[in-house]
């Protein structure tokens, strides 16, 4: 069995948008009142409260000390309970901070229900939601009959709008024969200008969205910082650069997404590099801004999942290998300063873009590495 989640817009009125907020504040104000509880545990010496012992905590002491806590959809509740138990349990195995309380202003504006009793529903143009009935919805892509749904986290974005992620159940039928020497081969090596060079040569000619939108980003950063913060006019102004950064973030999205699509189903086998993106935007580098701005990482992820659905494969080769400086023609290898932007190979004479060299390499070096070549 696999998961997927759809994600639509809704459309919540008045009286909805109300419920909302009083859902996602309970929300987290169960949330931090079982972190202090825990907290309080650890400072007696006693031992950590389970996520069920969190849940009849907070049915039996919470929801009488606080009546309020009644009126949301108790899944919601109990869906926080459970998240900041994923927190401590990411605590104990090392891979993961110690939980943090939950901020009116600053945190993310969510909560997580379940289907029971055909509560949540997708319908042609609304959603189906406990304690919030019909809320209008763009429903701009249909599931399979066969998928289960499961869950459905609403959130609001700092740009005031509403999602609704729906999450489906369904069972996996994919033919994974296994890579050959029949399957199309292609390599991508990174290029902070242009997001990536195909070993075909070919360019994504990413567009600069931040960059181009950074002007109007920053007026109204500025306007912002002139108003009182807090204030009714601060709001308005906040709202309206949160949805300057929400469509750079949108326009990025759609980008990676078309162009993810085109190479699954241009390649059967693909071939990256496992950067460390975080690392390369690091300020010494002097291309933070097109690094992130690129969203390479959120691109590989995109690149995996759609071969995966298609039957085909992603190759990630270690961040190391010289795929710069190696000669994709003749094997030789040849120090290569970041500014030279052709490789002149000086044993064969082979004369190639650098990117597109590299890529070749990347590609030869994955077809190595699944045993299709020798090495």
């Amino acid at each position: 069995m696999a998961n997927r989640a759809c994600k639509y817009r809704i459309y919540p009125d008045k009286q909805q948008e109300q419920k909302l907020a009083e859902f996602f504040g309970c929300v987290r104000f169960v949330y931090n009142k079982c972190l202090e509880e825990q907290e309080r545990r650890f400072r007696n010496g006693e031992d950590y409260a389970s996520r069920t012992e969190m849940n009849n905590y907070c049915n039996r002491v919470l929801k009488k000390e606080y009546p309020f806590l009644k009126r949301p959809d108790k899944f919601a509740l109990t869906n926080a309970i459970f998240h900041l138990d994923d927190g401590y349990q990411r605590l104990f195995s090392h891979i993961g901070g110690y939980p943090k309380y939950k901020s009116k202003h600053r945190s993310r504006r969510a909560y997580t229900t379940n289907i029971t009793n055909g509560n949540i529903a997708v319908l042609e143009k609304a959603v189906k939601l406990p304690k919030l009935g019909l809320i209008k919805a763009k429903i701009h892509r249909r599931v399979p009959e066969d998928y289960v749904l499961k869950s459905a986290t609403i959130s609001q974005e700092p740009d005031g709008s509403y999602y609704v992620s729906v999450l489906y159940e369904y069972e996996e039928h994919i033919e994974m024969t296994g890579p050959s020497g029949n399957w199309k081969a292609g390599g991508l090596d990174y290029k902070s200008d242009g997001l990536y060079v195909s070993s075909e040569g070919d360019v994504a000619d990413m567009p600069h969205y931040y960059r181009e939108a950074q002007p109007s980003l920053a007026r109204s950063q500025r306007k912002l910082r002139h108003k009182v913060k807090g204030s009714a006019n601060w709001r308005k102004q906040q709202k309206k650069t949160a949805k300057i950064s929400r469509h750079i973030a949108n326009q990025r999205k759609d980008f990676l997404h078309k162009k993810s699509a085109e190479i699954a189903n241009q390649y059967d086998l693909v071939c990256v590099e496992d950067l460390d993106m975080r690392a390369m935007s690091n300020k010494g580098y002097g291309n933070g801004k097109a690094t992130l701005d690129n969203g390479y990482g959120m691109f590989l992820n995109m690149l995996e999942y759609k071969l995966h659905d298609r039957g085909k494969k992603l190759v990630k080769i270690d961040k190391w290998y010289p795929s710069s400086q190696t000669c994709s023609c003749c094997g030789s290898r040849k120090e290569m300063p970041l500014a030279e932007r052709t490789y002149r190979c000086p044993v064969c004479g082979m004369e190639m873009d650098r990117d597109r060299n590299a890529a070749i390499n990347i590609r030869n070096e994955g077809l190595r590495l699944l045993g299709l070549v020798s090495a």
